[in-house]
């Protein structure tokens, strides 16, 4: 039996990041099994798991902290679990992914896969941690194919050995006339953009793909699912039978200690109901109007600590970047801030947009010092969000509330379930600042953080396009 080692820790090493397919993997030498043949020995022995991924939006990418992504952030968690080093390899094709676990040279795929039939009678799976429904999506005033049966006039592409060529074959048993294209070099992601791009009409993706990247390309409209909802599970190779029940036991940890209910809040949690029209403006005001007020969100975020662009995602939910704005209770200005808040904060003038925005900043700023240092910095981010519009005092009794019910007042994911309750009589009557509209800083903090990713996508393209 290989040794293990006994510290548990945050060891992830991000190496081979963009190798392509059939390029040859330096030190594939870590993957040889100890002497029972047994893969988790071989992990555990050189301390090493060899994960593959996609690098995309719903697995892994460069965020602004660094490293992010859900199926990433999982498979950091489960290699701490093991106590072993994470190497993560991307590849840009489902082709790419199989045939690297196929052949072995991956212990584990973590890249949002389906788990179908098909592939069960090939390789080994995990516990299912999401249910997606395959989409078919196509343009808004493009092809709008209503049915299965439509999709025999419309041009469809999908991504060669994914679960959806899986579908359609199945589906062409029953209707003969239906076609369709398969791409081994374009991921899902690519081919919603092309569909964005009306390079070709439709194409199939799972909906929590099509759920975050329609927020980029808000043109996507989904015509229909395409069958029940299926299963996203981690692949394994064959012979990876006791790696998989380490996955098992490890995946009911993180189930009954809330750390995967607090990794998918974090990932999904802003994602609501699509607002085309909402999107579109948005969109269109980070060409037009964000260029103009960038200088001033990077000079308040530099001074504060904060991210520029949750600033301008903060802005944006507040006035939409009008700096004359003003709303019927009397705040104003780019930030919305109230007279008295303002004159606290030394601004002389709520109309002027630099002024306004360092202000906002510096308030937010206080809000997060004013915080438990026990927090996390993003739910830290969140909590503070949640301050600025309900008030400190109201926080002080939700975390107050929280205890009270058992939940993590540490935790987003948790206080947002019980900020609503604020506006109960069974529950404000007893809390220090009494009744407020709890569900209104859930809202407000779910908006912010969705424009805010809306923000960075679209700047990271038009960096790629040289705007």
């Amino acid at each position: 039996m290989c040794k293990k080692r006994n510290q548990y820790g945050d060891n992830v090493i991000l190496k081979y990041i963009g190798i392509k397919k059939g390029a040859i993997l330096l030190g594939l030498g870590l993957l040889v099994a100890c002497s029972s043949g047994d893969r988790l020995d071989s992990i555990q022995q050189k301390k090493i798991l060899m994960a593959v991924t996609r690098n995309a939006p719903t697995t892994w990418y460069e965020g602004r902290d660094g490293n992010a992504g859900f199926e990433y952030e999982l498979a950091k968690s489960f290699a701490a679990y093991l106590d072993v080093e994470l190497k993560l390899v991307t590849k840009d094709s489902v082709s790419g992914i199989l045939e690297m676990i196929q052949q072995g040279k991956a212990d584990i795929a973590v890249a949002g896969l389906t788990r179908t039939a098909e592939r069960e009678n090939g390789f080994l799976f995990g516990p299912a941690y999401q249910e997606v429904t395959q989409q078919v999506v196509c343009r808004r005033g493009g092809a709008h194919p209503k049915s299965i049966k439509g999709l025999a006039d419309v041009e469809l592409v999908v991504p060669s050995d994914s679960s959806y060529v899986e579908r359609l074959q199945s589906l062409k048993l029953r209707y003969p006339g239906i076609h369709w294209r398969e791409n081994s070099s374009l991921n899902t992601e690519s081919l919603l953009e092309q569909v964005w791009k009306k390079e070709l009409e439709c194409t199939i993706a799972d909906s929590n793909i099509v759920a975050i990247n329609r927020r980029y390309f808000p043109e996507l409209s989904v015509r229909f699912d395409l069958g029940k909802p299926q299963s996203l599970a981690w692949m394994l190779p064959a012979d990876a039978a006791h790696l998989r029940e380490k996955v098992k036991a490890w995946y009911e940890v993180i189930d009954n200690n809330g750390e995967l209910t607090a990794l998918k809040g974090k990932y999904y949690g802003y994602i609501g109901a699509f607002d085309y029209v909402d999107t579109r403006t948005l969109t269109r005001r980070i060409k037009r109007l964000l260029p103009k007020f960038r200088p001033m969100f990077e000079a308040a975020g530099i001074r504060y600590g904060i991210d520029w662009t949750l600033l301008a995602a903060q802005s944006y939910q507040e006035s939409h970047w009008n700096p004359r704005a003003k709303s019927p209770t009397g705040v104003r200005g780019i930030m919305m801030l109230t007279l008295t808040t303002a004159k606290e904060l030394g601004i002389k003038s709520r109309l002027n947009a630099k002024e306004n925005i360092m202000g906002g900043a510096k308030y937010l700023s206080q809000m997060q010092k004013r915080l438990p240092q026990s927090m996390t910095e993003h739910d830290r981010e969140w909590m503070a969000l949640a301050a600025y519009n309900i008030g400190f005092g109201h926080m002080r009794d939700v975390f107050v509330l929280s205890k009270r019910l058992k939940r993590n007042p540490d935790l987003w994911t948790d206080v947002s379930t019980v900020l609503p309750l604020l506006g109960r009589k069974k529950y404000y009557k007893t809390l220090k600042h009494g009744y407020a509209r709890g569900w209104e800083p859930v809202r407000y903090v779910k908006r912010i953080r969705d424009y805010q990713d809306i923000i960075v996508r679209n700047l990271e393209r038009q960096e790629v396009a040289g705007q």
